[in-house]
């Protein structure tokens, strides 16, 4: 038997100072039942821990991967017509992960990876509304009237955007690139967006998530993250 603080620690959830904080709010339980005793213990083997009802394994080593993801490949763990898919990039993980959110078929760049179920709950709930940050190359040249009115927010499929930062990084002859920081991530939304103002997306490349940068990694190449990289992740949701 270990405490449940260690346990969590162990599952790559959190420090066990932040678990503490977990089992105090009220927010672990073992076995179906809410436990806010610090003192707490639990069999790694034979009790099922969860956090905010998503349940947490032991001894599964934690593991985060920033993977430059090249256009035509499909973010999917498998697809049936043995199309090209994101898990086909990655070689040598020593354990399974799944991709945090998605990146459409025809779309480009950063993409995150875990095993940490709960890490990657937070990144992709909009109450925490972790920025992603896009470089769009669109048709024809958006006026500032234009710009103005999708920062604001525009429908898309009967909803309202959410409020959104936009700016010209290059004016071309026939397009334009702009950079856009997202504080929510709906399908396909920034296609959708730039179609409701007549300037479709030509090219469109996530470059940064939170404070998570793309760099100089190349396209279909990826990188474990360091540590502080991790940390400022789960600072962002909370975890920390």
């Amino acid at each position: 038997m270990i405490r449940l603080q260690k346990y969590l620690a162990n599952a790559g959830v959190c420090s066990r100072r932040a678990a503490e904080v977990l089992i105090r709010s009220g927010r672990v339980s073992i076995d179906g039942k809410i436990v806010t005793e610090l003192g707490s213990k639990v069999d790694p083997y034979t009790n099922e821990i969860r956090v905010d009802k998503i349940r947490i394994l032991w001894k599964k080593s934690p593991i985060y991967i920033l993977l430059n993801k090249p256009k035509g490949v499909l973010t999917t763990v498998h697809d049936p017509y043995g199309r090209t898919t994101v898990m086909d990039m990655l070689e040598r993980i020593p354990g399974r992960v799944y991709p945090v959110g998605r990146l459409d078929k025809d779309s480009e760049g950063l993409l995150l990876f875990t095993n940490n179920g709960i890490l990657t709950h937070r990144l992709l709930h909009p109450s925490h509304k972790v920025t992603k940050t896009y470089h769009a190359t669109v048709r024809g040249r958006p006026s500032k009237a234009v710009l103005d009115l999708l920062k604001q927010g525009v429908e898309i499929e009967g909803k309202i955007t959410l409020p959104c930062e936009m700016r010209v990084l290059e004016t071309k002859r026939r397009s334009t690139v702009l950079e856009i920081v997202l504080k929510e991530g709906r399908k396909r939304q920034i296609r959708l967006m730039l179609n409701t103002v007549n300037h479709p997306v030509i090219r469109l490349i996530r470059i940064k998530m939170g404070t998570i940068g793309i760099g100089k990694l190349l396209p279909g190449k990826y990188r474990i993250l360091t540590d502080s990289e991790v940390e400022s992740l789960k600072r962002a949701v909370g975890l920390i």
